[in-house]
């Protein structure tokens, strides 16, 4: 599989111009509520950071409206309240860009920048953001382990590590080292998952409690 260039930069610029589906998306967002962000969710955290936490694209609700990833829709209550309570943020998380979380040797970011339709990007649009996820990569040069949100979010990774998407052993839980990294794979904290017992809030602890003591023995 061929390598995948990095872009320029490890963030899309705010009128990305790339995947089409999505420029329309946003405008309609940004004609039913100018307000909001609707734009390419940018990366939050450490730049030193030594754990990414890869999600697979941006809720309409959630970082498409408040432009900072995991804030303002119910993912986000469940990954940073742990992250604060595993020590990797500080602050009390009140689902708002300006409520004073830090993240602390972390980072987190999404595979795919813009919302995408029905929480859906395609194949296509993935490949397209996929030169900001190497970039992203690249620009953490203390990185050690990335936590995926989904088995979707850790083929790409996979891809931009450029390594096949089916590398490594899918499932929450599963982990793979590639390309340097210790990939620790997760269900994703969405709504659907936390309210159908698919994933629990002990589960997703253990997820972070595991990267912390990787961190700990490297």
């Amino acid at each position: 599989m061929p390598t995948v260039k990095a872009a320029a930069t490890a963030e899309p610029p705010r009128d990305c111009p790339l995947c089409p589906r999505l420029v329309d998306y946003r405008g309609e967002n940004r004609a039913a509520h100018p307000d909001w962000f609707n734009g390419p969710a940018p990366s939050f955290g450490d730049p030193d950071a030594r754990l990414l936490v890869m999600g697979l694209a941006p809720g309409r609700q959630g970082a498409n409206r408040t432009g900072r990833p995991f804030t303002g829709d119910f993912a986000g209550v469940l990954l940073y309240e742990t992250l604060i309570k595993l020590g990797f943020a500080e602050g009390r998380y009140q689902a708002r860009p300006d409520d004073g979380v830090r993240l602390v040797d972390c980072m987190v970011s999404n595979a795919v920048r813009c919302a995408p339709p029905g929480n859906k990007p395609t194949p296509a649009e993935e490949a397209a953001c996929r030169p900001f996820l190497v970039a992203r990569l690249e620009q953490l040069p203390r990185l050690k382990v990335i936590v995926t949100l989904g088995d979707v979010a850790r083929r790409n990774v996979l891809k931009a590590l450029g390594l096949p998407g089916s590398a490594g052993a899918p499932g929450h839980g599963s982990e793979t080292v590639a390309g340097g990294y210790h990939l620790i794979n997760s269900y994703h904290c969405s709504r659907l998952n936390t309210n159908t017992g698919r994933l629990t809030p002990a589960m997703f602890e253990d997820i972070f409690r595991r990267a912390r003591a990787v961190l700990d023995a490297a």
